[in-house]
């Protein structure tokens, strides 16, 4: 292939996967498979990996996140980013239009949502994204651009756009992924984020872009700050500008001529909130005409053509029952308020997590109590506060278990954790959500086994621990009430079918903290086989892209378990395989362990460790007396130093071909 013609499909590449990452996360209606989404992914990768100078700063293989940052860089915005005043009351709302109308009496309003997140204003040099920054006091802002080109519907180019254009948005975190990310971090013992705003308000601030990458954030585009041309008129003739460029701009957008007709529509946006995929907290009321907004100028702190009204938070009181304690497959106990059912935004609720002891101290939450409730992001629901005034004198403070309500074993709280823990592996509230997930779509996709029939196998006696999965009969499994001849038979071929998924779902199926799907991948890729990585030191680890010190931590500490090499061993010994399957081992680096360190011309350092796998070799992470060989890009660093120390031999990309008996590129 010429490279005009590789340099073709790497622009055809971005072109469809834009435009189908367009219909995932915007429209909400995929075209196409995850499957074949990542296949077009992964070949522009590789394309970019082999042909860097072809590579498009704005290609969608950013989104993924990159290296961790020192820093953020201070910039100053070139159009500065104002705060609104706040209103209260549809009387003040009205009172805002008449005040315009005395001297405009032709003046129209637009209304929109004003959304609950984090301000940003975006930068587009030639229609190409250039430069994100955080709002911070509206002069000054933060180069966030890394973590923004990682939300995925923020175009990094934009067809027909001015030679120059700055908008501004509103980040933010939607409801749905909100709940999923704060059940994964009660789930690990974490502190949980009291909103989606503050959620997505750390996840843009993150040194490192793939954690912000994994937040899977959104953005509401509501102003054109700036363009070099073609500057509509008014306020919503720029809205659909944008719109029609390619930007995800407010939904709602309604030009109002009276003030009635702007209480209107205020109040219609406060029904429509509870439906609503991402957060509210008020409706923002603009002029319309820019050039009127421009007569009417701006106070000390805010202009004077816009006001915010807020919406008063929906609460509800109740009176707290019982206080629940469910155990995690992580072994945590979480405290879990039972109330008289009320309703908030939509819904029934009559129950709502109260996540730690420490939580429940601070608020001082106690069996009894009148409780105020709300639902933050409008979908959690949780406990704002107490009302003393009828708290009974005999009630007494709330204190965690000291045994596992599930198991009857000791709890214990590490030092530094909120979290409040089982000690035992076996404890059946556990071990039922470790089946669960070890059987899960993403693990080990046990198709026929869900969290009905694993409950019935561990009550059974038949399951005590995941391996026992796998020395199942169909003669025990019919036995079983509502599970026939039909059902066995599906079930032990969905177990036999899981024997060969491969390392990196086995990794993920093991429940190690911290440790996902993607890093699952990059361990199997690493090390190859779970002998491996079970030996492997955390200096290794850390060297590895998608893992931090946190995992690593979790990692080696998981390995060093009695119980966990064992259950590997019955894993093993019950036909589950442990490598990396997609691996075709060769034997020119056997015995060898290889550090790859600096920048390789045309080659990743994933990609050089797994063609030191592919080879019979080991990669590692740190250099020390065990190394055979350091392969050396630019940039190399102190590994090479220590390599040379210790009269390491140290090679380059073309002498590393050599080895393999491969022709470099």
């Amino acid at each position: 292939m010429s490279l005009n013609d590789t340099r073709a499909e790497m622009r055809r590449l971005e072109e469809e996967l834009e435009y189908h990452s367009r219909r995932y996360y915007e429209d909400d209606s995929p075209e196409i498979s995850d499957s074949e989404y990542d296949a077009m992914f992964d070949r522009l990768k590789k394309l970019e990996s082999e042909y860097p100078e072809l590579a498009s700063p704005s290609s969608v293989t950013h989104r993924v996140g990159g290296a961790v940052a020192e820093g953020f860089v201070k910039v100053r915005h070139e159009i500065p980013l104002d705060s609104l005043a706040d209103v209260f009351s549809r009387e003040e709302v009205i009172s805002f239009c008449e005040k315009i109308k005395q001297d405009y009496p032709d003046a129209e309003f637009v209304v929109e949502e004003k959304i609950d997140g984090l301000s940003v204003s975006l930068t587009y040099e030639n229609g190409i994204f250039t430069l994100g920054a955080t709002r911070g006091d509206g002069v000054f802002g933060e180069d966030v651009t890394a973590n923004l080109r990682t939300v995925r519907s923020i175009p990094l180019t934009v067809d027909g756009a001015p030679d120059r254009l700055i908008v501004r948005g509103e980040v933010y975190m939607p409801k749905k992924v909100f709940a999923s990310l704060n059940d994964k971090r009660e789930e690990e013992g974490k502190a949980v984020f009291a909103n989606p705003r503050n959620a997505a308000a750390g996840s843009l601030r993150q040194l490192d872009s793939r954690v912000c990458a994994s937040r899977r954030l959104g953005i509401i585009v509501f102003n054109l700050q700036y363009a070099s041309s073609g500057m509509p008129v008014t306020h919503r003739e720029a809205l659909d500008m944008l719109d029609g460029l390619g930007f995800n701009v407010s939904p709602f957008r309604r030009v109002c001529g009276t003030p009635e007709e702007v209480s209107a529509a205020v109040e219609e946006i406060g029904a429509l909130r509870p439906g609503l995929a991402y957060d509210i907290d008020g409706a923002v009321v603009k002029v319309n005409s820019l050039a009127m907004r421009s007569r009417l100028g701006e106070t000390a702190v805010a202009p004077r053509w816009a006001v915010a009204f807020k919406y008063p938070p929906e609460t509800a009181s109740s009176v707290i029952r019982r206080i629940d304690i469910q155990v995690g497959r992580t072994g945590v106990l979480t405290p879990k308020a039972v109330f008289d059912t009320v309703r908030l935004a939509g819904t029934n609720v009559s129950q709502a997590t109260l996540h730690n002891i420490d939580y429940i101290r601070a608020k001082d939450i106690r069996i009894g109590d009148t409780v105020l409730i709300r639902k933050a992001g409008d979908i959690i629901p949780e406990i704002v506060g107490v009302d003393l005034k009828f708290r009974d004198n005999s009630s007494v403070p709330f204190e965690m278990p000291s045994v596992c309500p599930a198991c009857g074993s000791e709890v214990t709280r590490v030092p530094g954790e909120a979290a409040v823990r089982c000690t035992d592996p076996s404890c059946p509230a556990q071990l039922h959500r470790t089946v669960t997930h070890f059987v899960s779509r993403d693990a080990m996709n046990i198709e026929s086994v869900g969290s009905r029939v694993a409950k019935q196998l561990i009550d059974s006696g038949l399951v005590k621990d995941v391996s026992d999965l796998y020395s199942l009969s169909a003669e025990e499994i019919g036995g079983l009430e509502g599970l026939g001849e039909k059902s066995a038979a599906n079930i032990i071929a969905s177990v036999n079918k899981s024997r060969s998924a491969g390392l990196a779902r086995l990794i993920y199926a093991l429940g190690i903290r911290n440790i996902g799907e993607k890093a699952g991948e990059a361990l199997a890729s690493r090390f190859g086989s779970m002998d491996a990585l079970m030996n492997a030191d955390t200096d290794t680890l850390t060297g590895i892209d998608d893992i931090g010190p946190e995992s690593a931590a979790a990692i080696t500490g998981f390995f060093s378990r009695r119980e966990n090499r064992d259950l590997i061993a019955r894993l093993k010994e019950r036909g589950v395989v442990m490598t990396d399957t997609s691996v075709k081992r060769g034997s020119e680096l056997d015995g060898m362990t290889v550090v790859v360190t600096g920048t390789l011309p045309g080659l990743s350092r994933s990609e050089a460790e797994a063609l030191i796998r592919e080879h019979g070799g080991t990669a590692s992470g740190s250099v020390s007396g065990k190394t055979s060989l350091v392969l050396a890009g630019e940039n190399a660093g102190s590994k090479l130093q220590k390599a040379a120390e210790l009269g390491i031999p140290v090679v380059n990309i073309d002498d590393f071909y050599k080895i393999l008996n491969k022709q470099g590129e």
